[in-house]
């Protein structure tokens, strides 16, 4: 999500965004399962949407096929409406944002965990290495809030709001809650082709790549096909836009509301261009190819979030949040993690490589974080631990504390055996999931200097 570096905008806004939401419901008990490996696993996205006239409603249909990967037959999914993560069931005169109806391949159940979570038993036992799909009518309206999920003025912005496989493994069936700040996703790598008929009055940026054509009069079919991400984002509205492509081959399109500083414009493309190379060469080329950047002046009330192949950024004269957005690439997108179960494995290395890409100074930040906010505080918690009466603890926590934990180790390392080691860290787990311990042992593998006493120091569990 957004990055502490906010020398361009005021950090205590962000702050109260994200410790100050509104309150998470609890989440509903489920069924542990006997698996270890990740299911449904090689997911496929193939859905289809037709936009009203302003883009704030979209109905259509969604059908995703999927591959048992576990050694225990498969005998449901579940299906995670992100969202309705804030409105939950909602009520009769307002109903949850995002609905599903009319399932084939599977049967039903009743919603669970605040209306964001869909198990859908399959008509017979899926074994392992076998596919399977279910459809479904599907119904979004775009809540009336600026948000990643919301609108402002004439654009709406659709992050979380496509339906997405939950995950199981040796932990059971991932049912977090949206506790209202941060991210709770789990989500593994699949393929998206989504096409989405809007207004032609209507931009709309989108994951992967995207092809237009005309539809019915006064209508564009817009066709966005993306291999190998976690989660599919797009918005609608009569945004600005330029195309540029960076030294490195990477296609930045940028969007931009009427009332966006050009100077900010100027200023997310140049650091976006700058950024997006500097980490394929650090970490990995971008996967992507291209990207896209919506900016606005009016996305404060929630910073700026990244999504695979897109990001939302609230932009001032001085620029945005964008390259910790763009560093996200790699810590959520290539490099998968349980954001609900270890959200450091994502913000922290996203800030670290913010803080390095910048040349921040940070001899001796974690001397300058002072003391641990509580006995209980560690880089390793949970996002439940935040939400249970630690919030005040999660910016300082995993954002500060996280980032200076690596920087602690690129010194204990050195630079060179640092850079070593994260670009194996995430060629060793490229479009999969990564864990602490799996960091662990890829940072002990680069020295031989034990680094029990580092863990320790730096409460990392």
């Amino acid at each position: 999500m957004t990055s502490l570096r906010y020398r361009r905008a005021p950090l205590l806004a962000l702050v109260a965004v994200l410790l100050f939401p509104p309150a998470a419901e609890a989440q509903d008990p489920v069924d542990p399962v006997t698996t270890v490996a990740a299911t449904p696993d090689r997911p496929s996205y193939d859905v289809s949407l037709r936009a009203d006239a302003d883009g704030s409603h979209w109905t259509g249909r969604e059908t995703v096929s999927f591959r048992n990967a576990s050694r225990t037959p498969l005998r449901s999914v579940d299906v995670r409406l992100w969202g309705n993560g804030t409105d939950g069931c909602g009520s009769p005169d307002a109903p949850s944002p995002v609905r599903v109806s009319g399932v084939v391949g599977g049967t039903p159940r009743p919603l669970t965990v605040g209306c964001t979570a869909l198990r859908i038993d399959l008509p017979a036992p899926l074994p392992r290495g076998a596919r399977a799909s279910v459809s479904f009518d599907l119904a979004i309206t775009v809540p009336d809030r600026v948000h990643r999920f919301g609108r402002d003025g004439a654009h709406r912005y659709l992050g979380n709001a496509l339906p997405l496989l939950a995950v199981r493994d040796a932990g059971g069936r991932h049912l977090d809650p949206d506790v209202g700040f941060g991210e709770s996703f789990h989500t593994l790598a699949g393929d998206f082709r989504v096409v989405l008929d809007h207004p032609d009055a209507l931009l709309v940026p989108a994951t992967g790549t995207t092809t237009r054509r005309t539809g019915a009069p006064g209508r564009t079919v817009s066709t966005s096909v993306a291999h190998g991400v976690r989660d599919f984002a797009w918005a609608a509205g009569p945004f600005r836009s330029r195309t540029v492509t960076t030294p490195g081959g990477v296609r930045l399109h940028a969007y931009w509301t009427a009332t966006t500083s050009a100077e900010g414009v100027a200023v997310d493309l140049r650091d976006a261009a700058g950024s997006v190379d500097a980490f394929g060469k650090r970490f990995g080329r971008y996967p992507g190819g291209e990207l896209d950047l919506v900016m606005s002046d009016a996305l404060d009330d929630f910073g700026s979030m990244e999504f695979p192949g897109l990001v939302l950024l609230w932009t001032e004269p001085e620029g945005s949040a964008v390259v910790h957005e763009i560093a996200h690439q790699w810590f959520y997108g290539v490099v998968g993690n349980d954001q609900y179960t270890a959200p450091w494995l994502d913000e922290s290395f996203a800030q670290y490589a913010n803080q390095s890409y910048y040349g921040d100074d940070t001899t001796g930040c974690w001397e300058d974080q002072g003391e641990w906010p509580s006995d209980t505080a560690a880089l390793t918690r949970t996002m439940g631990y935040y939400a249970d009466g630690h919030r005040s603890e999660y910016v300082r926590v995993v954002y500060g504390r996280g980032a200076c934990a690596l920087h602690d180790l690129e010194r204990v390392l050195g630079g060179p055996a640092m850079a070593a080691m994260l670009r194996g860290y995430v060629r060793d787990h490229w479009l999969g999931v990564a864990t602490t311990a799996d960091f662990k042992r890829a940072a002990q593998a680069a020295t031989a200097r034990d680094l029990g006493p580092f863990w320790a120091e730096h409460r990392i569990g």
